[in-house]
């Protein structure tokens, strides 16, 4: 081996050096770069010259070369931004970015989005970000576009990743279908619809105990105040929708039953007659426009609730005047017969044409409202024991609730839910439901006042954790809630760290839109860095495995921040130290080779 062949070895070493040199500088460079990771050079020998030793084979290095120069995919520091599409990834994954007309996807770490002109989501260079549609159907099935990858269990994602835009920017109105009221009926109330006296007297107002309330009502009152506020000890108002997003007031009227002849008292029961209504100028249900007397418009539905010795509620009756008759397993019910005695009753005035309420799938009392005037497909059908409006006796699977219809939740749900089955098999139910031939017609019985006197509760009652109460302190509202909205505009977007992409608009509602897309590779150093915080997969780092964050060793999300460069400007100086002296140190060994050589040709004079 000759004296040049080790300057050789040394001129590698300063070209090595050099290459480590633009690595850190690069390093460097990029310590302010959104999401960039750093790299890092391998340096390895190269061939080596064999000799022959006595004592075995020897070999010569012939110097340095740069093996490769690796990135560094270790997780950078989180700074907060105070814009909501700015992301960042803790943990494994990159972003999914497609530009605008292509289908190449690139990848990143750098989450600086925004939205452009058009709605979709892109990072600065345009390019769009690439999500999952969410469908926010209950009925629909997830849809996961991986092997490995499992969608979220709190998100359903249908179809392929797709380009993140914003086209929902209104929430359309939705009509209230269900209203809960939990409330606290105090037990030391006193019923308003007996008169004042010494002793004090039991006798109704208006003769029915159970129905007093109901009696006093007069859509048609002189002063404009269907119900006066002696006639009632608490009441309670929430505000509803229809379908067009116009809100109306929802009223419940609550009185006790303080009536010695009732049966029951003896038990500690005690018993509270309710009324649930709407203004009377706001009841547009068809079923007024033929009726001679219109006092009772406004009540969707009245009934009882029924309190335990310990003031807990245990059961309940509901009574509607315009019952649905929307589902499957039943024919609407033909005309009877036409009476032989007396006429056929349109008088809503009084409670023995009213019929126990249908039950929504859920268990629940469901009332009828109009608000708008629109035909809303209701079965209405009053009588008296003269008529009887033929219903078959058949199992009536309600479907979901219309617009119209409304379930009123106290705490109290029924389990049997067919058509007929309101309330439990009793004397008294037969006396308010009599089953007469076998085509199945069903009389509303004229007794109702005197069944309305004990109670009549539903047949399988089920209870919730919270429901209404009867305890000894003062009457209040515990809880009151409603599904109902008006229409609403897109006031803010944000991003959980399941990465879910959420809308909330003005009217309160916030809508899942959009999930997004991370990738993850078996081999990180196998990317290909394409510039601009982008890489692309090569053939070293396999195919991307998409799926959602939190789910298949995919990091989560972090909104309102930016991860950092996890460049280590000390780690970098260290490098730079020890690169500058290796590049000394290569540069001597040419300097002495050269002094070598220098000496070999002085040799010759």
């Amino acid at each position: 081996m000759g004296l040049s062949a080790s300057m050789y070895a040394g001129t590698s070493g300063l070209r090595v050096h050099g290459e480590d040199m633009s690595v850190i500088g690069n390093n460097i460079s990029n310590i302010s770069t959104i999401g960039f990771k750093a790299s890092r050079s391998y340096f390895e020998d190269t061939l080596s010259q064999t000799i022959s030793v006595a004592n075995g084979v020897g070999q010569v290095g012939r110097g340095v070369a740069m093996g490769a120069v690796m990135g560094d995919f270790s997780q950078g520091s989180l700074e907060t931004t105070n814009e909501a599409t700015d992301l960042a990834i803790g943990g494994n994954g990159f972003f999914v970015v497609v530009p605008p007309g292509e289908e190449t996807n690139y990848y990143t770490r750098a989450g600086s989005f925004r939205f452009d002109k058009d709605g979709y989501l892109v990072d600065p260079h345009g390019y769009r970000l690439q999500g999952w549609a969410i469908q926010s159907d209950d009925t629909s099935e997830v849809v996961s576009t991986t092997e490995t990858s499992a969608p979220s269990a709190t998100v359903k994602i249908v179809g392929v990743p797709t380009d993140i835009k914003l086209e929902n920017f209104q929430s359309p109105p939705q009509a209230t279908s269900r209203v809960d009221l939990i409330l606290n009926l105090d037990s030391r109330a006193v019923d308003r619809s007996v008169e004042d006296g010494d002793p004090p007297a039991t006798t109704p107002f208006d003769g029915t105990p159970f129905t007093a309330m109901f009696d006093a009502y007069d859509a048609n009152s002189v002063d404009g105040v269907p119900l006066g506020d002696a006639r009632y000890a608490y009441q309670t108002t929430i505000k509803v929708y229809d379908e067009n997003g116009g809100a109306h007031n929802l009223t419940v009227y609550m009185d006790p039953i303080n009536d010695p002849d009732v049966t029951d008292n003896a038990g500690g029961k005690r018993y509270w007659e309710y009324i649930v209504a709407v203004p009377p100028n706001e009841d547009n249900r068809e079923f007024w426009a033929v009726q001679t007397d219109t006092s009772k418009r406004g009540i969707l539905m009245a009934g009882t609730l029924t309190f335990n010795a310990t003031g807990e509620l245990e059961g309940m009756s509901a009574f509607t005047i315009n019952n649905p008759y929307n589902g499957t397993g039943g024919t609407e019910p033909t005309p009877g017969p036409p009476p032989t005695a007396g006429t056929f009753a349109t008088d809503a005035s009084a409670i023995t044409n009213w019929t126990p309420a249908n039950f929504s799938k859920n268990g629940f009392p469901v009332c009828t409202a109009n608000f708008l005037g629109k035909a809303n497909g209701s079965i209405t059908a009053t009588d008296d024991s003269a008529a009887t409006p033929n219903i078959p006796p058949k199992d009536l699977t309600l479907t979901d609730n219309s617009p119209a219809n409304i379930e009123i939740n106290f705490g109290l749900r029924n389990k049997a839910t067919n058509w007929s089955g309101g309330l439990a098999n009793l004397d008294e139910l037969r006396r308010l439901m009599q089953t007469g031939n076998s085509g199945g017609a069903v009389t509303t019985s004229a007794e109702m006042q005197a069944a309305l006197a004990t109670i009549n509760n539903f047949a399988s009652v089920e209870a919730n954790a919270l429901r209404t109460t009867s305890y000894s302190s003062a009457s209040t509202t515990v809880y009151q809630s409603q599904n109902g909205y008006a229409a609403g505009f897109l006031q803010s977007i944000s991003v959980d760290r399941d990465g879910v992409l959420t809308g909330r608009y003005s009217n309160g509602q916030v809508q899942q839109l959009y999930a997004l897309t991370l990738a993850t590779f078996n081999n990180n150093y196998g990317l290909y860095r394409e510039g601009g915080n982008l890489f692309t997969e090569t053939r070293a780092s396999g195919p991307a495995i998409t799926g959602l964050a939190n789910t298949g060793g995919k990091g989560s999300i972090a909104s309102n921040a930016l991860e950092q460069s996890n460049v280590d400007l000390a780690t970098e100086f260290v490098k730079m130290i020890t690169t500058e002296k290796g590049f000394q140190a290569n540069s001597k060994t040419i300097t002495t080779t050269e002094n070598l050589m220098n000496t070999l040709i002085q040799l010759k004079r």
